[in-house]
């Protein structure tokens, strides 16, 4: 395993301050991609089709074309992330959601499973269950969720419903926090190229163990790409084969979390928004957040995909044996992620 031990200068090595205007990462929807996505959609339900049966060739989207190549390109090479605006959520059913997500996530790229189980969408909101108990994930709950990354090359998420108080988005640049402490503790930025042991949480491959031991840091071909849950290193102390963390560990840690929210880029997620952002690159975080217990149907709604891209970067090869990278590895490996 090489160390990184210099900053890399990409667009995607940016400082939220930087970017507190929306309009600089805002796609706005053109009416015609809207009506287009809405008719193809509800031609494809009237015909009794679901998300789970509508494949690629279903859609044609040809109004989108610009715009998906567009994204593909910020996402893989520009700055890692963006916002796509102005889908009408008010006026659809949540199968209607569904479906439109899933339209347009079939052209940026290929969803992947999510969990153990296989699942290729999943909806984001508190269940009333405790993260510590076993298995549970943090999406499934209203608590904070530090900075971290979610599995495949970028996830894309689709607030259907926003909550009445609280669960503000934070997203920060990967590359630049690195860039930082390398600047501040080279002997840390180190530190976070070796291996952590990350807890599971039940969602390991068959045969994997119920942890799995991976650097926060990874350099590859030019590039550094980042794997980070730090609820989740701290969860998998609970298993007896897994070493304390050291010290200096511990200190990476902390640093790594004061760097993000130093550098961080701060909004909330309005319905009809998607936000988009490259899992190598971005790392994002969510503030806890109350609902309107008397009205459930008002309650916040997220939907989510994990998605490879057409154009994904090549990935190191510790990321073949992890649960989040696994799957677009394995299609980079087939050759079955370029059109």
């Amino acid at each position: 395993m090489s160390l990184r031990t210099v900053p890399l200068n990409t667009p995607a090595a940016w400082h939220g301050r930087d970017l507190r205007s929306r309009q600089a990462w805002t796609v706005q929807l053109e009416a015609e991609q809207v009506t287009q996505l809405q008719q193809e959609t509800d031609a494809l339900l009237a015909r009794g089709e679901t998300w789970q049966t509508v494949t690629r060739q279903h859609l044609t989207l040809p109004s989108w074309d610009g715009l998906v190549q567009d994204l593909q390109h910020e996402l893989e090479g520009g700055r890692g992330f963006a916002l796509i605006s102005d889908l009408p959520v008010d006026e659809l059913s949540l199968e209607q959601a569904r479906l439109m997500l899933w339209g347009i996530g079939l052209r940026v790229g290929y969803p992947e499973p999510q969990d153990a189980a296989g699942n290729l969408l999943h909806d984001v909101r508190d269940t009333g269950k405790d993260l510590k108990s076993d298995n549970i994930r943090a999406y499934q709950t209203n608590l904070p969720i530090n900075y971290h990354n979610d599995g495949a090359d970028a996830f894309m998420l689709l607030c259907y419903r926003s909550a009445s108080s609280g669960g503000a988005s934070k997203l920060v640049s990967a590359v630049a926090v690195f860039n930082e402490i390398l600047r501040r503790r080279p002997d840390l930025a180190a530190v976070l190229q070796e291996p952590f042991d990350f807890d599971a949480r039940g969602q390991q491959r068959p045969g994997a163990p119920a942890y799995q031991r991976v650097p926060i840091y990874n350099a590859h071909e030019g590039l550094i790409n980042v794997l980070y849950k730090r609820e989740y290193i701290d969860l998998g102390q609970r298993f007896d084969d897994v070493p304390a963390l050291k010290a200096e560990q511990v200190e990476a840690l902390d640093l790594m979390d004061e760097v993000c929210d130093e550098l961080a880029l701060s909004f909330h997620l309005a319905p009809g928004e998607i936000v988009v952002a490259n899992n190598y690159d971005v790392l994002h975080a969510r503030a806890a957040f109350q609902d309107q217990a008397t009205e459930p149907v008002a309650n916040r709604h997220m939907l989510r995909l994990w998605l490879s891209l057409p154009n994904g970067r090549a990935l190191p090869p510790v990321f073949e044996r992890t649960r989040e990278f696994h799957y677009s590895y394995a299609r980079r490996a087939s050759g079955s992620a370029s059109d």
